[in-house]
């Protein structure tokens, strides 16, 4: 895709958002989603590699999320594969710090040529299992938001999630429509981890008829130490 057209495509979107990116922004966006394509022949990073598909699908749903977070957060984006949510906030976001976490090492190369590449600041890659980072005493409880996008059903999601927010912070957990039967089975798991249904964020992206749901968590109470439990019983047996 044209440079020229990228950007044009960016605008429409932008302004049902109504976000304004500058042309720095626009710059690192087109040259993430360039190196995106040329890196996921290499590696598997998306199944979505049309350029109109990867800025609505990917750039546009990734910074959905922006107007949930508040000034100057410190966010851990969990199982963010290919950067998202979290390196679309972040070019939008100067004000934010981001933890990128991923279990895949040939991902986490990728997220470092990324943040090289486009001169990121205030973020880092780490490889690790969402459970293992969880029980880290440096990121135990220590951020002001978490979010995940289509990593789990919500059930476990939230023994990722909810460990690593503090006490009045909150997660935010990207979702698709059809979240309600989610909502219901993870209630008990929510409470257990510390955390309540502080909101639901029902919307479609723009000029489009796909339907996003974004659940947002918010810890009210300490998690008990043994959350979360050892790497893949979370997703083998939720809570």
């Amino acid at each position: 895709m044209e440079k020229k057209s990228f950007f044009q495509k960016l605008d429409e979107y932008s302004v049902k958002l109504d976000i304004k990116f500058n042309d720095k922004q626009k710059e690192q966006l087109y040259k993430y989603m360039n190196l995106l394509i040329e890196w996921n022949e290499k590696i598997n990073l998306t199944a979505i590699t049309n350029p109109d598909e990867i800025i609505l699908k990917h750039f546009i749903d990734s910074i959905t999320i922006s107007n949930y977070i508040k000034e100057n957060s410190y966010i851990a984006d969990i199982g963010t594969g290919a950067g998202f949510p979290g390196i679309p906030l972040k070019i939008l976001r100067k004000d934010i710090k981001i933890v990128l976490v991923d279990s895949l090492n040939k991902r986490i190369n990728f997220l470092n040529e990324i943040i090289q590449e486009l001169n990121l600041e205030n973020i880092q890659a780490i490889h690790a299992r969402a459970e293992e980072f969880g029980r880290d005493k440096n990121y135990r409880e220590h951020f002001d938001v978490v979010t995940s996008r289509a990593v789990a059903n919500l059930s476990t999601l939230s023994e990722y999630l909810i460990p690593l927010s503090k006490i009045e912070g909150k997660c935010l957990c990207m979702k698709g429509p059809g979240v309600q039967e989610e909502i219901k089975d993870a209630k008990k798991a929510i409470e257990i981890l510390g955390g309540t249904i502080s909101n639901l964020y029902e919307f479609k992206l723009p000029e489009s008829d796909i339907e996003r749901v974004v659940v947002e968590l918010k810890k009210v109470k300490k998690t008990p130490d043994k959350y979360p439990r050892k790497a893949g019983l979370p997703s083998k047996e939720p809570l």
